[in-house]
């Protein structure tokens, strides 16, 4: 009788993964998360262009959800939100955008990437002090 020691099996039925889920060169699929990262990033970046030296320092983060206690200025969910420097606390201005939030009033991709470039200009526009219009002449605030 063979001893269990030498005995090599992969899984309860000797065979163990077949092969990689996905062959090297073929894209993975993303996850709506992702996707809107990488919304945000496209629309910083486009930003970064023309305000590099004011969005050096400048943190750029996604939630799933805003906060449940909402400002008293809001009406409803927020879609994102600045928040300046604090020296005291060490802390960087940074810029939160709120995913479920947005990808609730949006019907596909291309609306989700233009609330989130909308909301992305809003907020560089509020932290750094100039109308949206000028951070972003291709601003529409509709």
């Amino acid at each position: 009788m063979p001893s269990r020691r030498g005995a090599r099996r992969r899984d309860r039925r000797g065979r163990g993964l077949r092969g990689p889920l996905l062959p090297p060169g073929m894209p993975a699929s993303r996850t709506r998360a992702e996707r809107f990262e990488d919304a945000v990033l496209d629309a910083v970046e486009l930003l970064e262009q023309r305000w590099s030296r004011q969005l050096r320092d400048v943190e750029f983060a996604v939630e799933d959800v805003p906060p449940s206690d909402p400002a008293p200025w809001e009406h409803g969910p927020a879609l994102g939100r600045a928040f300046a420097a604090d020296a005291v606390a060490g802390l960087s201005a940074r810029i939160v955008l709120y995913r479920r939030v947005v990808e609730e009033r949006c019907d596909g991709e291309e609306e989700v990437r233009a609330l989130v470039r909308a909301v992305v200009v809003e907020q560089v526009a509020e932290l750094i002090g100039q109308p949206p219009e000028t951070v972003d002449p291709g601003y529409r605030p509709d």
